[in-house]
């Protein structure tokens, strides 16, 4: 496969500019979660246009196979995610977003047009691989439950079944140009927490007659940070987070109630279901000591995501070959979730983070906020190396 190294950025070069307009047609007219009807389309058409036949799954998703020689040698499976959130952008660029209030704030754009773009590159040379690369466009990945669940639940990871599954991120701390990953256990689960406090209202003036959930409910958020740092193993990552209080009163006024939302994040499941037992006792136990009732639901989310320890060391190795050792960077745990973490429970998997700031420091905002954008150069870079691990994995090398 070495010999095909200097092609396959030849044909990265070639297309990038290609790859570019297909990320701002979609950056310009995104869609949210589970609503990527004209998307799919998109994708489809693309699909068709390099000779592949899309087949629709979960709905709003899209796979397509590209076979080489003796295609039932070893299959490959790529990912990509589509949906957009609900942010309204507020960057002034020809192709800022045309959907008030929907904006690709997280890259989906970035991960959909650079895998056409791999594809573009792979289809070109399939008679230069064995093996099949199966293409996973996929809704959802940032709505419960998670369009990769809905695919794994539908057969994708089927008929063929792969050997290996790779997905790549935006990741604008490092510069277009670079990558970052980490193997083992990478990324969190996340659950949503959903806590109503119920107590007796009334005057602030007569504390003696009313049975304050303000108090409880501050004593059930305090009191609830002592299961990650006296219950979780300080060599397991654990954050509890309270992200919404609603005590809808007044300064003389002492609610009935108090709604609060938060999320437990970990690495680890055992772990996981644990917590949520304490967490439970102890909502509803101090409720109770305190006079007050509680209810609390969890809704249970994306599991963690783990890096297969050998699969991410051919990875490393490969994309060293392409971009240089200097520029495949070790990252560390990141307690953010991703519903990639569905493959990595069900398959070899392997999730790494593509550079998107420019060299001079400009596409720097974070993702999930209303002025992210990427440096061009990230779809010259993650297309060609996508292709490249791609080929590297069909090998076995």
């Amino acid at each position: 496969m070495q010999h095909l190294l200097p092609r396959i950025k030849a044909l990265a070069t070639e297309t990038a500019a290609d790859t570019v307009a297909l990320r701002q047609h979609l950056h310009a007219n995104p869609e949210l979660s589970f609503q990527e009807f004209n998307t799919v389309a998109f994708v489809s058409a693309e699909l068709t246009k390099m000779g592949l036949t899309p087949q629709p799954i979960a709905n709003t998703g899209v796979v397509a196979l590209i076979e080489g020689r003796n295609p039932s040698t070893r299959t490959v499976a790529l990912r990509a995610d589509m949906d957009a959130l609900p942010i309204t952008e507020l960057n002034e660029v020809p192709y800022k977003s045309t959907k008030p209030g929907v904006m690709h704030a997280c890259g989906h754009d970035v991960h959909t047009s650079s895998l056409l773009g791999t594809a573009r590159i792979l289809t070109q040379l399939r008679d230069e691989f064995e093996g099949t690369v199966k293409l996973m466009f996929q809704p959802g990945e940032e709505l419960l439950p998670g369009g990769a669940s809905l695919m794994i639940k539908e057969g994708v990871l089927e008929n063929p079944k792969p050997a290996s599954v790779l997905g790549q991120h935006v990741f604008p701390m490092l510069p277009a140009g670079q990558i970052g990953l980490r193997p083992g256990r990478y990324m969190a689960s996340t659950d949503e927490l959903y806590l109503t406090v119920r107590g007796k209202g009334g005057h602030g003036a007569m504390p003696e007659m009313n049975l304050d959930p303000v108090l409880v409910a501050a004593h059930i958020i305090v009191a609830a940070q002592q299961i990650v740092s006296r219950r979780a193993s300080p060599k397991m990552p654990s954050v509890l987070s309270f992200g919404k209080v609603i005590a809808n009163g007044a300064t003389n006024v002492i609610p009935n109630e108090v709604y609060i939302e938060g999320t437990f994040r970990t690495l680890n499941e055992e772990w996981r279901n644990e917590a949520h037992q304490h967490l439970r006792r102890l909502c509803e136990g101090l409720a109770e000591s305190m006079g007050a009732t509680c209810e609390l639901e969890i809704r249970r989310g994306y599991p963690y995501l783990e890096n297969e320890p050998q699969l991410t060391a051919r990875v490393r190795a490969a994309a060293e070959q392409y971009l240089g050792a200097e520029n495949v960077i070790e990252l560390d745990q990141w307690l953010a979730a991703e519903d990639f973490a569905y493959f990595s429970q069900a398959a070899d998997a392997c999730f790494y983070r593509l550079g998107t700031r420019a060299a001079d420091g400009r596409f720097a905002s974070s993702v999930h906020t209303p002025t992210f954008d990427i440096e061009p150069k990230a779809l010259e870079t993650g297309p060609g190396l996508m292709a490249w691990l791609t080929l590297q994995e069909l090998s076995g090398q």
